[in-house]
């Protein structure tokens, strides 16, 4: 599943979305999202997202640059 648009999508379903897409699997062996978010959470992470200011995407790829 895609992130929704900006242009195409509320705060609420950008906050749907990501809140689901970084959900605990419990399979932290196989999961690995605890090690890209390093404790922080993901409605911070991603709150430029969720406010409509940059694309799901740019956060992402900007989170795997600074690792």
């Amino acid at each position: 599943m895609t992130a929704p648009l900006i242009e195409s999508s509320t705060r609420e379903e950008r906050l749907a979305y990501v809140v689901n897409a970084w959900k605990c699997l419990h399979n932290c062996n196989l999961c690995g999202k605890c090690n890209v978010l390093k404790g922080r959470s993901e409605e911070v992470l991603y709150a430029d997202y969720i406010d409509g200011k940059r694309q799901y995407m740019d956060i992402t790829l900007e989170i795997r640059n600074n690792r």
